[in-house]
């Protein structure tokens, strides 16, 4: 990406509060976008990177929401407008990666994940509609998962929301083309993450079961940089894809 390609710019990043989505909050404010930062309950760490934002001369917010309910979205971008009056690019990268086989999984954690992955997208996407189609040059990136692809071990709830991001982005594709909106989902597999108790125990079968052509993970600011150029300027003929960033792990 140039220097400040995105000044002027608005970004919404769910569960921005660490790993990829901190990430991606920090490379788009670093390229001139004000970033309003998301977690649903991590405050300190919201703070954290609103802290670094700023630090380094950018713009940045935080609002604490459960955006797997109507309320909790739709107070999210009513936050992002009352502070930026605008929003030009919508990050969904919030996400539950538990691990449960499916003998034992619950409506309830069936629930919670979907709840938070896809239900997230859609509630945060329809509620950010009006602002995003006043934008002229308005981006949503989905943040899929490589092993909703691949298939893995005791995670079906999270490849369910996670392959339900892949119609989400080529329906919305298709309903917001006319607003002139790119709906692109990005999908990124075996990065190096911090994984909380959330998480499960360990990284997830498929990390151990998949190998890179690269000889190596991928970090999250590699994520962050493609991102920043599906939101771009690079990227306005480009959507409706699923696009693959994982070293040759998955040939799509």
């Amino acid at each position: 990406m140039s220097a400040l390609e995105l000044k002027g710019r608005v970004a919404l990043v769910t569960g921005s509060a660490k790993n990829i989505g901190r990430a991606i909050a920090l490379h788009l404010a670093k390229h001139g976008a004000h970033v309003m930062v998301n977690a649903k309950s991590a405050e300190r760490e919201c703070s954290e990177v609103v802290e670094l934002i700023k630090s380094a001369g950018g713009q940045a917010s935080f609002h604490l929401s459960d955006i797997s309910h109507p309320d909790g979205s739709q107070s999210l971008i009513q936050a992002t407008q009352e502070v930026f009056g605008r929003l030009d690019i919508l990050i969904n990268n919030a996400a539950i990666r538990r691990h449960s086989d499916f003998e034992s999984l619950s409506w309830l954690e069936w629930r919670e994940v979907l709840g938070t992955i896809l239900d997230g997208a859609y509630l945060c996407a329809h509620a950010a509609l009006p602002l995003l189609k006043a934008s002229n040059a308005a981006s949503i990136v989905n943040m899929g998962g490589m092993s909703a692809h691949t298939g893995s071990k005791d995670r079906a709830h999270v490849l369910a929301a996670k392959s339900g991001l892949i119609g989400l982005t080529r329906g919305l594709a298709h309903d917001l083309s006319v607003h002139g909106i790119t709906v692109n989902c990005l999908v990124p597999g075996l990065i190096d993450t911090e994984r909380g108790e959330s998480a499960g125990s360990g990284a997830p079968e498929h990390h151990s079961r998949n190998k890179t052509l690269l000889g190596r993970r991928g970090t999250p600011q590699e994520v962050a940089e493609m991102v920043g150029f599906l939101c771009g300027p690079k990227a306005r003929y480009m959507t409706g894809q699923t696009v693959h960033l994982n070293g040759g792990a998955f040939l799509s």
